[in-house]
């Protein structure tokens, strides 16, 4: 493990690996470019005149390689990100092989060689991309899988708790790819620098950073104070520098939200601009078309399976089939919200005793083995499928297929203010943090996912944690 530890932080030693391997992936592309003129001689003959062999190509194959590997570190494909995606680094694969080619194809032609064949580039820009494209789908994933299990990651105090550096924490437990490892925070108010946010431990004061710094082996600094304490801002980086740690600063913008905010580049120079962010107007729409359209087929799907479960549930124990509590959602707003009963009748009057029993932190309660809940209940419980009479919730909006799991108002009471962003959304029947850990994460923790989700939210995250949500219903994961 230490030695892909120290392989994966050298950064000069990947990008050697890198280019190595695309040299040799280019070089097979244009073997390969000969193979299919010169031998298949697909969709166009080659005049016996002009048939020559590999090694008169041998110049321009260097030409060709080099030409690529500068394109493709111009586009930096080379450099070391700690936000992956293949669909970017393909981006930079096909427009560095592009460039490539036509640079290559003009060079040709002002050459003047009859013999050269300039179809032959063309297939081995495509061969290239192809080999490259699969080599780069091949690296992030794997830096990825490396990343979720500690390989390769940063160790990271951040100077601050305020809004900005928990909006670090929720991208960190969103994106456990991006490979940092939070050690804890700083932050000089009391209220905040001495009380933990879910895995995130306190450390103290801004004033104990060079010995924490010192004690512990840290790679970087994440910087997320206010504009205001900039002094305090330059002496974090000169502690830093002078222990020879990297330093981030993510800017406060004056109290904007990060996620209001994208940078744009106009003729050199950098613009700050705000952004709508959230679930309204058109997203709204075709958020709330996703809930209906998925509800209906589930609800279709599932008829004879929830006409088994309320018989068997009525036959096993006395109370009714359904259990109906009093639930927020979204601005605060309550509702009733429905599940198939999996516990005895009357299991709330009993919660009071239960507390002490209580492994959840913060507003959550649960038990693994909770001794109100029935044979069956235990097996819908970990299904989920007790869940299936919530699709009527979805059905009148109070409730949406994907979002933050809706509180009771016990729970809303002990709310931090921060944690309140969870309700500006209507609450969903599967969420960021049910497919991320579920029972496994701390509240803090839950809430950080939901604001994430809240902050980021597309078509498409909705469809990856719908689909996440298969596996993770089946197999019962984290839930209890």
């Amino acid at each position: 493990m230490k030695w892909l530890n120290s392989l994966f932080n050298d950064q000069n030693r990947v990008t050697t690996i890198l280019v190595l391997s695309d040299i040799v992936l280019i070089n097979l592309a244009f073997i390969l470019a000969y193979w299919v003129r010169y031998d298949l001689q697909l969709f166009r003959a080659v005049d016996p005149a002009f048939n020559v062999s590999y090694q008169v190509y041998l110049p321009f194959v260097v030409v060709f390689t080099l030409l690529l590997i500068l394109v493709y570190k111009q586009q930096g494909s080379y450099k070391q990100r700690r936000q992956l995606s293949w669909i970017d680094e393909f981006y930079a694969i096909v427009h560095g092989t592009a460039t490539g080619i036509v640079i290559t194809i003009v060079f040709i032609f002002l050459y003047r060689s009859g013999f050269y064949s300039r179809l032959i580039f063309v297939y081995a820009g495509i061969f290239s991309i192809i080999f490259l494209g699969i080599s780069r789908l091949v690296k992030v994933s794997a830096v990825k899988n490396m990343r979720r299990r500690g390989i390769g990651t940063k160790r990271v105090v951040i100077a601050g708790a305020g809004e900005i550096a928990r909006t670090v924490m929720r991208v960190v437990v969103a994106n456990p790819e991006c490979g940092f490892n939070i050690i804890g925070f700083v932050d000089d108010d009391p209220d905040r620098g001495e009380t933990d946010i879910g895995r995130f431990k306190a450390l103290g004061k801004i004033s104990n950073l060079p010995d924490i710094l010192a004690a512990k082996t840290i790679d970087e600094v994440i910087v997320t104070l206010p504009w205001q304490y900039h002094h305090k801002i330059i002496q974090i980086m000169s502690v830093c520098e002078h222990q020879n740690i990297s330093t981030r600063i993510v800017p406060d913008m004056f109290q904007m939200r990060l996620s209001h905010m994208h940078v744009e580049e106009i003729a050199g120079v950098p613009m700050i601009g705000v952004k709508e962010t959230g679930i309204s107007g058109l997203s709204q729409f075709i958020k709330r078309a996703i809930d209906i359209s998925v509800s209906i087929l589930i609800l279709v799907l599932t008829a004879p399976l929830a006409a088994l479960l309320a018989l068997i549930i009525k036959l096993e124990s006395p109370g009714p089939v359904l259990f109906m509590q009093k639930r927020v959602g979204k601005d605060g707003r309550l509702f009733t919200l429905y599940k198939f009963r999996s516990m005895i009748d009357g299991a709330d009057t009993q919660k009071a005793a239960l507390q002490s029993l209580n492994e959840a932190n913060g507003p959550h309660f649960k038990i693994k083995d909770d001794p109100r809940t029935t044979r069956l209940g235990k097996l819908m419980r970990r299904l989920s499928i007790d869940e299936l009479p919530q699709l009527y919730n979805v059905l009148t909006g109070e409730m949406s297929m994907v979002g933050p799991r809706p509180p009771i108002p016990s729970e809303v009471a002990q709310y931090q203010e921060w944690h309140k962003r969870r309700l500006e959304v209507a609450p969903g029947l599967t969420g960021l943090s049910q497919v991320s850990g579920r029972s496994e994460l701390t509240f803090d923790e839950t809430a950080l996912l939901d604001i994430y989700y809240i902050e980021n939210w597309s078509p498409s995250l909705d469809t990856k944690i719908l689909l996440q949500t298969i596996p993770r219903v089946i197999f019962g994961n984290g839930a209890y």
